[in-house]
This record gives C-alpha cells, structure tokens and sequence, in this order.
C-alpha cells in the first residue's frame, strides 16, 4: 500500500485508521530518516487508541509505556542502539508479539530480535521544508495477521 500525504493530519488519520485495527501482540515498524514523520504517526495512532497524554519520542529511555483501555502501547525509539547494536541484551523482545502493542522507531537497529510477522511503514520526505510535509508513505506486510492490517487500512 502507497499513499502521498501533505499535511500532519493526513499522516495521523492514516495512523488512525491503522490503530482501529490493531489487537495484542502487534508489532509495526516505523522507518524513516530524522524528520520523515515517524513520531507524528505515532501520535496519531496513540490519539485513537484513546491516549490523551502527551506522546514524544522516547529516544533516551528507548521505551515509554502508555495504557489503553484495552492493552499497553509500548513506544520503542532504539536510534540510541545504532548500529553497534546490543539489543539482545537488553532484553526488548519482551515487548513483542505479548500482552500489547509495539511501535517501534529505527527497527533496523534491533533487527535480529524482531517477531517474523510485522508491519512496516516506511515514511520518506518528498518535497518540501517543514511547512510542506509531503511524504510517501508505504505499508508492507512480513506476515498473515500483518496483512490483515494492510487489508483493514486498505478498505
């Protein structure tokens, strides 16, 4: 699934639509350079699961835990990792494929220990400076239940 998007709004429906269909033991992906809109999807996917709190990035924690009302919403920002990695110890497969649902930023960092079956969204800056905030975003599938999703946000 591709979409053009132009505006903040346009981004979180797009992340609200995705969030009406989200259950459990999810885990999506979220890439993108500095900037690409990755944080702003979060914020409108947490809007819709009924987060009212404020939601940034949670870059020098690595994880923040917000709850819905009917699981936790676990935010990971591992850009902190790099590529020197470490992940395995740190023990952040806990997060996935459980009790609730993980959105996680710079997932290339913590590539050896993702679940198979996870959504990517793959945000890219298309044209423009911060007041014009084109972006391509594309959503792929690694497996059945994350395919259900690209169906829900499809339809």
């Amino acid at each position: 699934m591709r979409r053009l998007v132009n505006t903040v709004e346009e981004t979180q429906a797009l992340a609200q639509k995705l969030a009406q269909s989200v259950q459990p033991g999810d885990t999506i992906l979220l890439n993108g350079d500095l900037g690409a809109g990755k944080t702003t999807f979060t914020q409108g996917f947490a809007r819709q699961l009924g987060i009212t709190r404020p939601l940034k990035s949670p870059t020098f924690t690595l994880v923040r835990e917000y709850q819905t009302t009917n699981f936790p919403l676990y935010h990971l920002d591992v850009y902190r990792l790099g590529e020197e990695g470490g992940a395995e110890d740190l023990g952040l497969e806990e997060y996935f494929g459980r009790d609730g649902v993980a959105l996680i930023e710079w997932p290339e960092f913590i590539a050896s220990i993702l679940p198979k079956d996870v959504l990517s969204i793959n945000l890219v800056r298309v044209a423009g400076d911060d007041s014009n905030l084109q972006r391509e975003i594309t959503v792929e599938a690694s497996g059945p239940r994350s395919q259900e999703l690209v169906q829900a946000m499809e339809s």
